[in-house]
């Protein structure tokens, strides 16, 4: 592809930027005990916040089924937009609730901003860096990495000024208005379609496929996994403080941000020679002695360590290789089954995040160790049965 487009994809990838912000910002010890004082409700109702953070996962939900076929349709330019301006009505609207469900509307949105901004800037940068469309995946992670890296010491330089937290979302919402307006008039490659071409639809597609046991769990690992990591994003500082003597819980962000951008870098260098699909299960393990021994011994080291190991073997590339998995084994329906893997892992983050809301940390981290569990049984089961699935 031509390189005028570089700075073009650049530009779309400065969304990622924002959008690990807005991932990661409703799992900050210091942003919940923020919210739940701005809404009046004591901080014996941290679990309301939580439940704000499950709704972006609804908001992916509704909004991936029609995001992918808009793109398509629209081209990815309208896609983005329609995802920046959601995710500048998701900041900037939990910044000024007055409770709970005006935040939950919010976080709808910001799972729409999501699912737009994954159909629109994704498809937009793997047209741009062609034949290197990996790279374009990867590079998504590395940003959202970034930002969740620097996020704490963003919340600390607030802190140190003493100003409030919310200055955080409104400038990340005025941030990724000033990206829209970039976006808006960068240029971009028109995606080649063959005359008179009608794609399936995505039932017609399923109906065709050949879904067996194996292929089954793939895709229901893209739950678990999604599991766990969002669990422990939004509820692990809140163990750490509580349960383990952790002054300051936020730091934990930064050194699981370490750990998913060395698994990047590692991963894309070891899955050249090594098959994704192995990861799967290696990674899930290590996540799962991680969380008993984080349970267990309840220490501010240990909560540090852990936070780097699950942000290596659970926050960085699981979800992606299992999409990576789950193309190898469907090639002629990608955009099916990656959407198939998409709702699962949305499914995942509301039902569970929901459910958290509910609970106390130490249940909440309980609940995380049972997920994983299930998670890597699942991932022995295709390992040891992907030869045949392969070669189906």
């Amino acid at each position: 592809m031509n390189k005028k487009y570089y700075p073009s994809a650049f530009i779309l990838y400065l969304n990622y930027f924002i959008h690990g912000i807005g991932c990661s910002v409703l799992g900050q010890a210091v942003i919940k005990e923020s919210l739940v004082e701005q809404w009046g409700v004591g901080i014996g109702s941290i679990g309301q916040v939580t439940m704000v953070a499950a709704a972006l996962g609804l908001g992916r939900l509704i909004s991936l089924p029609i995001a992918g076929p808009l793109s398509d349709k629209m081209g990815r330019k309208i896609s983005s937009l329609i995802g920046i301006a959601s995710y500048a009505i998701f900041f900037i609207g939990v910044a000024m609730s007055p409770n709970m469900w005006v935040a939950y509307g919010a976080a709808i949105l910001g799972g729409v901003a999501n699912s737009f901004l994954d159909t629109g800037v994704i498809p937009a940068c793997v047209e741009i860096l062609e034949p290197r469309s990996s790279l374009a995946t990867m590079l998504t992670k590395f940003f959202i990495s970034m930002s969740q890296l620097l996020l704490p010491f963003m919340l600390g330089a607030l802190a140190g000024a003493n100003l409030s937290y919310n200055l955080l979302l409104y400038v990340s919402g005025a941030a990724i208005i000033v990206i829209g307006i970039l976006v808006a008039f960068a240029p971009m490659p028109k995606a080649a379609k063959k005359e008179g071409e009608k794609a399936p639809g995505l039932l017609e597609n399923i109906r065709n496929s050949k879904f067996t046991m194996e292929s089954i769990a793939l895709i229901v690992i893209s739950f678990t996994c999604t599991a766990t990591f969002q669990l422990w994003l939004n509820c692990a500082q809140t163990f750490a403080k509580d349960l383990a003597g952790v002054q300051d819980p936020s730091i934990m962000q930064t050194y699981y941000s370490m750990g998913s951008l060395a698994a990047i870098i590692v991963t894309a260098v070891l899955v050249t020679k090594i098959k994704g699909v192995r990861f799967l299960f290696v990674y899930p393990l290590v996540t799962l002695i991680t969380l008993v021994l984080v349970y267990v011994m309840r220490s501010e080291t240990m909560c540090y360590i852990g936070a780097a190991l699950v942000g290596y073997s659970a926050g960085g590339v699981i979800l992606q290789l299992v999409t990576a998995t789950a193309n190898d084994l469907f090639p002629k329906i990608k955009g099916t089954i990656t959407s198939i893997v998409m709702i699962m892992s949305s499914l995942s983050n509301y039902t569970i995040l929901s459910l958290a809301g509910t609970m106390d940390s130490a249940s909440i981290l309980m609940m995380n160790i049972v997920i994983t569990i299930v998670g890597v049984l699942l991932a022995l089961f295709v390992n040891l049965r992907f030869k045949r699935l392969s070669n189906d």
